[in-house]
């Protein structure tokens, strides 16, 4: 009753939870890769408050990929966790303009595409990647969820199909796990089903010698 009548109590409380949360896994991290010499990059999505990047960057173990240009051993990463609007408003969305110019200030001059990745983490518009289910006013599924539509970012699908990267990795629509090519670039979603306690992750083989995605493989946890 006190969180309810207090909504500037409830937001504190909400975020001391996923600090806490964000901390813990950081632990995790800490535990399972430290000395191994595996590289795990961290983007926050648009649901993550901005406090979550404090913990992210206080890690040994843990690098922030959020609007980097990354190398990866003669391949680059550039990362986005910012989405276009939704019904939600959370806290990393931005108008699909603002969200172009966020992708074009990230990507250096020079950039060889044919060994780029995309990390952005909402799909691109209208690629099958993005399919959800539709609402009301009243914020609840239409058709009783079985009516899905396109919810993805226009920005990035131009951004995709401008430069063209060899892979663009994607997630964010919980419901659309899958992959498709939009003109050279393969593009993948491996969806999400935490609510479940299932991890659900693409496992993608690069051939360094060649330049491209040799394999891949979405997986269940």
């Amino acid at each position: 009753d006190e969180l309810q009548a207090d909504p500037k109590l409830l937001e504190e409380k909400f975020k001391h939870v996923m600090v806490a949360d964000a901390e813990r896994w950081m632990d995790i991290a800490e535990r399972k890769l430290k000395g191994t010499g595996i590289r795990c990059f961290v983007c926050p999505g648009n649901d993550d408050i901005f406090e979550i990047d404090r913990v992210i960057r206080s890690s040994d173990v843990i690098e922030e990929g959020e609007g980097k240009t990354i190398d990866l051993d003669g391949f680059t990463m550039v990362s986005m966790g910012w989405t276009n609007p939704t019904p939600w408003d959370t806290w990393r969305e931005a108008p699909e303009d603002k969200l172009r110019v966020r992708i074009d200030r990230t990507i250096q001059d020079g950039t060889d595409m044919g060994r780029t990745i995309f990390n952005f983490h909402v799909p691109p518009y209208g690629s099958t990647l993005d399919q959800a289910p539709a609402l009301d006013a009243n914020f609840n599924y239409k058709s009783g969820g079985r009516a899905l539509i396109p919810v993805g970012s226009t920005a990035v699908r131009d951004a995709i199909m401008d430069y063209q990267p060899m892979l663009s990795i994607h997630g964010h629509i919980h419901e659309s796990k899958g992959a498709v090519k939009l003109g050279k670039t393969l593009a993948v979603n491996p969806g999400s089903t935490y609510e479940d306690g299932v991890l659900q992750a693409a496992v993608i083989e690069l051939d360094p010698k060649k330049g491209k995605v040799k394999n891949y493989i979405l997986v269940n946890g």
